[in-house]
């Protein structure tokens, strides 16, 4: 469907002033909550959340609350987004002003990243203590296990594998496995883990859940376990992790429901405070895994998290074998 003559101008009055035209370049890249703009941008609140709510208003921008933040990122697809992709293909790379944001906003994502790694490699040696704090792993692990269904996995991926948990308890129905982290500390402790379970099919690298460089659809089953609220884009991570499944394999993606629990952020790191159904049915739809079924895990605890797991596949008939 064509854009009539008044959105597109719209779409360009938004898009047409320097600031705008900066957060959508911004934007281009990742995620980011409001003051993480003002940050790069070296602009005001009240002034950035002018320009983007002109964004918004011209469907160029999605704006969604995350607890006390609120964060925004480019529209998926659609017309607008065409134009928008068009104008920022056109913008010279060494624009001297765009290169000043990109810098800073390496400067964000870096100490953000450090900030994260510092957590995981103080915390490894007790992760499943702390996530234990949230849910009953017993109750989760069984769920995750039914939903991946009866049948011998030939190719198993875990990414984010942490502690190495969702290896041992699915890596001995596989024919081979492979665990991706990017702390060192928490694959030290997976390998433990994985050769005290005596798996002797486990691969373990060091590497980035956006960035998986695993080849495409070569995994009956992956599975994404409590990772996705400490990434910046954790839309793109869904998307990386769509790409590697099998034509008849699925996608196991466990989270936490949204909630309010703000100390997660500071106190461990959690960038995103939950997911609904209806953002990672969007995601996964997008990605290429139309077909999701749910199973929602509520806290064995009055201060505790609701725990989701969203099983997708390509096909209606993969989901009715895992169920």
């Amino acid at each position: 469907m064509k854009l009539s003559t008044k959105q597109i101008v719209d779409v360009l009055r938004a898009a047409g002033e320097p600031s705008r035209l900066r957060i959508l370049a911004l934007l281009a890249r990742e995620e980011l909550a409001v003051l993480e703009l003002c940050r790069v941008m070296d602009q005001s609140q009240p002034r950035v959340s002018r320009h983007l709510k002109l964004l918004s208003e011209a469907r160029l921008v999605e704006r969604f609350p995350d607890g006390a933040w609120v964060f925004y990122r480019l529209s998926g697809a659609g017309r607008q987004r065409d134009v928008v992709d068009q104008l920022l293909s056109h913008v010279e790379p060494g624009d001297s002003g765009l290169a000043q944001d990109r810098a800073r906003l390496d400067g964000v994502l870096t100490e953000r990243a450090s900030a994260a790694q510092s957590y995981f490699a103080e915390n490894a040696a007790r992760w499943d203590e702390i996530r234990s704090l949230y849910v009953s792993d017993a109750d989760v692990e069984d769920a995750i296990v039914r939903v991946s269904g009866e049948r011998r996995i030939r190719r198993l991926v875990d990414l984010g594998s942490g502690t190495g948990r969702m290896l041992t308890l699915l890596g001995p129905r596989a024919g081979q496995a492979v665990g991706l982290d990017l702390s060192q500390q928490m694959l030290n402790i997976a390998r433990r883990n994985t050769t005290q379970a005596g798996l002797v099919n486990v691969e373990l690298r060091h590497g980035d859940i956006l960035d998986t460089r695993l080849a495409d659809a070569t995994a009956d089953l992956v599975v994404v376990h409590q990772v996705l609220h400490y990434l910046g884009d954790p839309a793109a991570a869904v998307r990386e992790a769509s790409r590697l499944v099998a034509a008849d394999g699925r996608l196991i993606i466990v989270d936490f429901a949204p909630h309010k629990h703000e100390f997660l952020r500071e106190a461990h790191q959690h960038r995103r405070l939950g997911f609904s159904d209806e953002e990672m049915a969007r995601w996964l739809t997008e990605a290429g895994l139309p077909y999701v079924a749910l199973t929602s895990l509520p806290p064995t605890r009055g201060d505790g998290l609701t725990v989701k797991i969203w099983a997708a596949a390509r096909t209606p008939d993969e989901l009715r074998i895992a169920a």
